[in-house]
């Protein structure tokens, strides 16, 4: 009879490799367990060729890819058995409510349970439950250090003094409750920061469904105020618009209702669950999704959420944004959108919310070449082309400076500066900031 045998609590390994880590968040998860290096599932010893350099490895993992940090309650040992050494990883069970390996998040690929012999995903709704036992009360963001060490928030004092705010350098990071409780800088901090880590994609898809990515931007790493600026932009270039000159005053048609895109944009910004990953908006060729995590907030119903009556999920993060004048306590988003797409625009999981805004029909068939599809046709009223060459330019790059855009388009830099004054004076585009560490906003 073999002398291990897998059980509720223990796990055998005949080498070190990847899935222990989720083993060892599957045992802090449960009731804690050992995992033991140098035995084969059949339970014989083959014993660690390479003691010193595996130790390490269980040291690494276990101070550096494991949220919370568990180092405290989790120890190994060496045991020498049929003349072959073996190492043993004692976990106790977690003293919080859930734990993940970092590189996956708080979602199923990242938090495992142990359920008998095997460590198992764990579903939204498990997770949801255990992380808002773990920070009840308290808002998510606070309480999550950063992942980038080094932060700045030039971008984020500019936007404040703009507004009219005179925030104290010395008291600017505690006003903003940008620091944990021990001191670090917390997940809002990193998506208020200058610069970061933190991903904001939109994809453009050429057909209806996911088999062909056409385009795909990123707008993360940076300021998340000036992120959405951007993001706004590029959905309103796709804003494609077709006019009917036959009747006084001429009328204009979308391919979009834009109000109800940027309502559902800010949403998924503002009441994302941050924790778990980030919003995705997508564009296809009859429609634009987009796609935020986490699901209703705790005490949230669909009834309540309907009816405009918000409970936000990030408070401090809603208050920047109400901050900025970018949203509302007057709870006007979601019936927006429902009084132009109805209930079906959206789709309400446990650990998620998608929302889902169609194309006009007959702007999409009045366009004979799809492929223009991206360019707001409307664009060139008025202007000529060097004129509508940096607008594009701006819509991509907002803070590209009058040298690069001479640089793109082929002009001398005196050309460029021109245009950009000809196009403010004829307000298409505006200035916020400085000269040096400010950006260009394209007016719709």
């Amino acid at each position: 009879m073999a002398k291990y045998i897998e059980s509720e609590k223990i796990e055998l390994k005949s080498r070190f490799n990847d899935t222990i880590c989720k083993d060892v968040v599957a045992f802090l998860n449960a009731d804690g367990g050992d995992v033991i290096i140098g035995v084969d599932d059949g339970g014989r010893v083959v014993g660690v060729d390479h003691i010193d350099e595996t130790s390490k490895k269980v040291s690494d993992m276990i101070t550096s890819q494991i949220e919370p940090n568990p180092q405290d309650i989790i120890s190994s040992e060496m045991i020498y058995d049929e003349g072959r050494t073996l190492l043993v990883i004692h976990v106790s069970k977690g003293i919080r409510p859930i734990y993940c390996q970092k590189k996956y998040g708080f979602s199923s690929s990242g938090c495992s349970i142990r359920i008998g012999t095997t460590s198992r995903e764990m579903t939204p709704e498990q997770i949801r439950v255990r992380y808002e036992q773990n920070f009840i009360g308290s808002d998510l963001m606070l309480k999550t250090p950063a992942k980038y060490g080094s932060l700045s928030f030039k971008t984020l004092k500019v936007y404040y003094a703009e507004k009219g705010y005179h925030l104290d350098d010395a008291s600017f990071e505690s006003n903003l409750n940008l620091r944990t409780e021990a001191g670090a800088y917390n997940l809002l901090a990193e998506l208020m920061s200058d610069k970061n880590m933190i991903p904001l994609i939109l994809v453009k898809f050429s057909g209806k469904d996911k088999t062909s990515v056409s385009e795909k931007y990123d707008f993360g790493s940076q300021n998340l105020l000036f992120a959405y600026e951007q993001m706004k932009n590029r959905l309103s270039s796709e804003n494609i618009c077709i006019s009917d000159t036959t009747v006084r005053p001429r009328a204009d048609r979308h391919l979009f209702d834009f109000d109800c895109v940027n309502e559902a944009l800010i949403n998924a910004l503002v009441h994302n669950d941050w924790n778990i990953s980030q919003p995705l908006v997508s564009i296809f060729g009859d429609h634009i999704e987009i796609f935020s995590h986490g699901g209703l907030p705790k005490g949230q119903t669909k009834e309540l959420f309907f009816r405009g009556i918000s409970k936000p999920r990030n408070d401090m993060l809603m208050r920047i944004f109400l901050n900025m004048d970018l949203v509302e306590h007057t709870g006007h988003g979601v019936p927006t959108i429902l009084s132009r797409y109805g209930e079906e625009a959206f789709d309400i999981g446990e650990s998620f919310i998608c929302v889902t805004i169609p194309f006009d029909i007959d702007v999409m068939a009045t366009i004979k070449d799809r492929g223009n599809v991206g360019i707001n046709v409307g664009i060139n009223v008025g202007i000529n082309r060097t004129e509508e060459k940096v607008i594009r330019i701006l819509l991509e790059t907002p803070d590209a400076s009058a040298v690069e855009i001479a640089d793109k388009i082929g002009v001398t830099k005196r050309t460029a500066e021109r245009t950009l004054k000809k196009l403010q004076d004829h307000h298409k585009i505006v200035r916020s900031g400085s000269k040096k560490t400010g950006h260009w906003i394209v007016i719709k």
